[in-house]
């Protein structure tokens, strides 16, 4: 069999047809949009038809709420940066202790400017706790920024819920929706939500292009300043080819959300299953009721992460570790901390995250190969003694975090 991809929450194949969309824009459709002459003409209708087509699949209320931007990354930093600036009297965030560090590090990175910044924690299953968070919304905070669905678990948030509460306290309202986007329908123009951030490279467009939605009506201050492009609100000239590509992306990803939320949910359960079947001492982590379709992260008791990996790549499939070990580290990922996973599980965590491009064959294969990877790296572990763990596995572990 071919190599196998369950690694679709890093990044995506770029799908054919939004390869095929693109080429023009590179050789014939070269203008620069902004131009007022005909080779500006067809381009600039590109951009049109792209940002209806992110708008179509977000269910924005209209498509001037559509900016364009490098990536997730900038939007997250957009989106919060311009919150403070726009409102320099508040000096406080509200974030969780799960999300993805282009929002953790910013927040850091404030705080050591003098704002206050406030993690919402976790519990064991990797969901908030919304009368904490009621009690934290006060007029001293600026913007409240959670993410609609973990990148680890997969677990899905109430950001629709928490962004009427925050407006109710008249508080902006933010949310890293990468993960999210194109797995699971939206319909922003019904909710509070004032920005939300995209990433191409996660629904099969290109990377280096991104979305800031930002709801009509609500405050905004420019990351970039410069040229005129985005209405003013994002300086730069447009990356015509990715931009085109990434309409094209959404609105594939429109047509397969069924797709999505049957047959790849199927094929995760399955994998799923079968895994912890056959390999005792392995969980799924996260909220099991309420996450995305594609996602599961399997946790695999008494060996390290990143062995895991080493072996699944060296049979051909490609997943990645909940753990930080893979850079490194010795401590697990901070969404295992947060949940406070048993360090005996914590550095043996393995999120597959699947495609509409993966099949049951596939799936099948995974599972033949897993349950022998495990055994044989259990039989090489010290906390491991035959088909048992040693008696107290927990206390050799002598974990490096609080």
């Amino acid at each position: 069999m071919s190599d196998i991809y369950l690694d679709n929450n890093a990044t995506t194949r770029v799908d054919p047809l939004v390869v095929k969309e693109m080429l023009p824009y590179f050789t014939e459709q070269f203008g620069n949009p902004s131009s007022i002459h005909k080779f500006a003409d067809g381009v600039a209708r590109g951009i049109k038809k792209a940002r209806k087509q992110v708008q179509e699949l977000i269910g924005a209320e209209h498509d001037s709420e559509i900016i364009f931007t490098s990536c997730g990354t900038e939007s997250d930093s957009t989106a919060i940066l311009s919150a403070l600036k726009a409102q320099p009297n508040r000096k406080e965030i509200i974030t969780t202790s799960v999300e993805h560090p282009a929002i953790l590090s910013l927040c850091e990175y404030l705080e050591k400017d003098g704002y206050t910044i406030h993690r919402m924690p976790v519990d064991k299953a990797g969901r908030l706790n919304i009368e904490a968070y009621q009690s934290m919304l006060s007029d001293k905070v600026a913007i409240v920024s959670v993410m609609w669905a973990n990148n680890e678990t997969g677990t899905i948030f109430p950001v629709e819920q928490m962004a009427e509460m925050a407006h109710e306290a008249g508080i902006m309202f933010h949310t890293d929706a990468v993960q999210a986007v194109g797995k699971i329908p939206m319909m922003l123009k019904d909710t509070k939500i004032d920005m939300l951030s995209i990433s191409g490279h996660k629904l099969h467009a290109p990377k280096g292009i991104g979305v800031l939605y930002l709801r009509r009506g609500a405050r905004y201050r420019p990351l970039l300043r410069g040229g005129h492009q985005e209405r003013g609100r994002r300086a730069g000239t447009e990356n015509t080819a990715s931009i085109v590509g990434l309409g094209k992306a959404c609105e594939l990803a429109m047509e397969h959300i069924e797709f999505e939320n049957t047959q790849v949910k199927a094929m995760r359960d399955r994998l799923e299953r079968g895994i912890i079947e056959q390999v005792p001492h392995s969980f799924a982590t996260g909220d099991l009721n309420k996450r995305l379709p594609n996602t599961t992260d399997i946790a695999f008791e008494y060996i390290e992460g990143e062995a895991i990996l080493m072996l699944l790549n060296k049979a051909g499939i490609a997943a990645s570790s909940g753990s930080a070990c893979t850079s490194g580290s010795l401590e697990p990922s901070h969404v295992m901390r947060a949940m406070d996973i048993p360090y005996t599980a914590a550095h043996g965590t393995i999120r597959f995250s699947l495609s509409r491009y993966n099949t049951m064959q596939e799936i099948d294969e995974v599972i033949k190969v897993v349950p022998g990877i495990v055994e044989n790296l259990r039989k090489l572990s010290p906390y491991w003694d035959g088909d048992k763990p040693v008696a107290d596995p927990e206390q050799a572990f002598q974990p490096t975090y609080a």
